[in-house]
């Protein structure tokens, strides 16, 4: 089929115009649900036990003000293969970060060779050293790929934005993979010290 160009000045865009024909996404859609939330209250920890399952392709972790108990500590995640029994699936991570302080005298771009996991069931930093000042926090998005599959390792991404303790903005992206074929049936977040103070985190499935 011939691609037909319609010149520039060939249209009076003050008519009114019908098109015909076939739409070929027709059926496509896109279609994003919230699940659950969790509110933080001096919480050690906030997990999602249900609802992780074959229904959606992907799952959306929304992080909105985490603010931490203890100063300079993370923001961590891990996985469960057994519905929140146990967070400790095996991962492989990357993790890099952009900062800037506020007075502007210092500035970077670099991979964080300490924050990452090598076949590891520790939990992953989502950031690192958070600030525990009143107006301190971190705000960010995690997606999980098809947590029900029983052929593929299960990946997933985050980015997040940090107000650290030492009055810098981190800008930190995390990815990787649970080294499973089992399936992810819960998440848990957690400070690697102390509690979550308050915070909220939506979770959203993804069609």
């Amino acid at each position: 089929m011939a691609l037909s160009k319609i010149q520039p000045a060939s249209m009076d865009l003050t008519a009114n115009y019908a098109f015909t024909g076939t739409n070929s996404v027709a059926g496509i859609e896109y279609a994003e649900k919230k699940l659950a939330t969790v509110t933080a209250s001096s919480s050690a920890t906030l997990s999602f036990t249900s609802s992780i399952d074959s229904t959606y392709n992907i799952y959306k972790f929304k992080f909105v003000n985490i603010h931490c108990a203890t100063d300079q500590t993370n923001f961590t995640f891990n996985g469960s293969s057994d519905t929140g029994s146990n967070y400790n699936v095996t991962k492989t991570t990357t993790f890099f970060r952009a900062g800037h302080n506020e007075a502007g005298s210092d500035s970077g771009l670099e991979y964080a060779t300490g924050s990452d996991l090598a076949q590891s069931t520790s939990f992953q930093k989502l950031n690192e050293e958070l600030g525990n000042d009143n107006d301190q926090a971190c705000s960010g998005e995690l997606f999980l790929f098809d947590p029900s599959s029983t052929t593929f390792v299960k990946h997933f991404m985050c980015r997040i934005a940090s107000y650290r303790y030492n009055d810098q903005i981190q800008d930190a992206f995390i990815a990787g993979y649970f080294n499973t074929t089992s399936v992810i049936d819960a998440i848990q977040f957690k400070m690697s010290s102390g509690n979550i103070d308050s915070g909220t985190i939506e979770m959203y499935g993804i069609n």
